[in-house]
Formats: structure tokens, C-alpha cells, sequence
């Protein structure tokens, strides 16, 4: 009897630490959210643009193009590289103002978990700019994780339009 209720024990627990979210590793200061704070953030879906795919959305303001990630995901799709592009030729053309990337994320998992994705998010952006020649001392990230939905029905396509950064010019 004895026996049974250990085995049943560690079974228990085997089963619950298994169900365990991890953090994303945001690595470093990545959050510059104190130095933008007085900003206000609008979502303005009235500027939504067609993809390619048939999908028409957007949250970004000023010229530039959300970026979308898949689930979980904080990579940047091969689909997205020409809204990098897109993105990284409007911040050229800024003459150096200052870009907010906005991270967000869809309602599934902690808040601390979304947080910490939606940082991941806007870092890869930025990096992804980086790469596309972006002077990025003038790129600041923020997160938002899921408390700035673009969409809030309970489908496959809302939850794709709330896993997203959304890049807006700094005024």
C-alpha cells in the first residue's frame, strides 16, 4: 500500500512538472518602456494592407507593416521578410526618428510569459532591421504582451492577428 501511494506520488508530480510553462530567456535590458512611457498607443486598423496571402491586417501606423509570428514563435518568417523589407525602407526614410516596436502576443499563457514573448517579438524585429541596414540606436521596444489585441473573437485568425509586432514612429 505504501508503495502504491509513493509511486502515485512521483507520478503526480513527473505529470505536473511536465505541464510547466517556461519563460522565454529575454536576455539583457530589452525593455525600454520607462523611456517611451509617455506615449500614447492607438491601434489604427483603419490603415489594414493586403499581405500577398489574402489576409488583410495590420496594426502599424505611419507607413510601416505589423509583422506576425506563429504560435509560441518568435521567429521571423520567410512570409515576413518583405514586410522587414517594407519596414526597414520606411525607417530609412524617417530621417532618424525614433521607431517603437510594439510586441505582442495572443491570450494563451501567463502574463509573465506573454511579456517576456512579446520582448522576444520586438527583438527580433529590430534585429531583422539591423540586418537590413536600420540604424537601431534610434529602435525602442516595448511589450505588451496580450493586453493590446487587434482582435478579440475566438478563432484560429484572431489569435494569428494578436501574435504580432507593430512598429509606430516615436512623436
Amino acid at each position: 500500500m505504501v508503495k502504491k501511494i509513493c509511486f502515485s506520488t512521483v507520478a503526480a508530480l513527473l505529470m505536473l512538472s511536465g505541464c510547466a510553462q517556461n519563460t522565454p530567456d529575454v536576455g539583457g535590458n530589452v525593455s525600454d518602456a520607462n523611456e517611451i512611457a509617455p506615449d500614447t498607443v492607438s491601434i489604427d486598423e483603419s490603415n489594414m494592407v493586403e499581405d500577398g496571402s489574402g489576409v488583410r491586417y495590420n496594426s502599424s501606423s505611419d507607413g510601416f507593416v505589423s509583422v506576425y509570428f506563429d504560435f509560441d514563435g518568435y521567429n521571423i518568417a520567410p512570409s515576413m521578410e518583405n514586410r522587414v523589407s517594407h519596414n526597414a525602407a520606411r525607417a530609412k526614410s524617417t530621417g532618424g526618428s525614433k521607431v517603437k516596436l510594439e510586441g505582442n502576443c495572443d491570450e494563451f499563457g501567463t502574463d509573465e510569459y506573454n511579456y517576456a514573448l512579446g520582448l522576444k517579438r520586438a527583438r527580433a524585429v529590430k534585429e531583422a532591421l539591423a540586418d537590413k541596414g536600420v540604424d537601431t540606436s534610434n529602435v525602442v521596444m516595448v511589450s505588451f504582451g496580450e493586453s493590446s489585441p487587434a482582435c478579440t473573437d475566438a478563432t484560429d485568425e484572431c489569435y494569428a492577428q494578436n501574435r504580432r509586432v507593430d512598429l509606430r514612429l516615436v512623436k
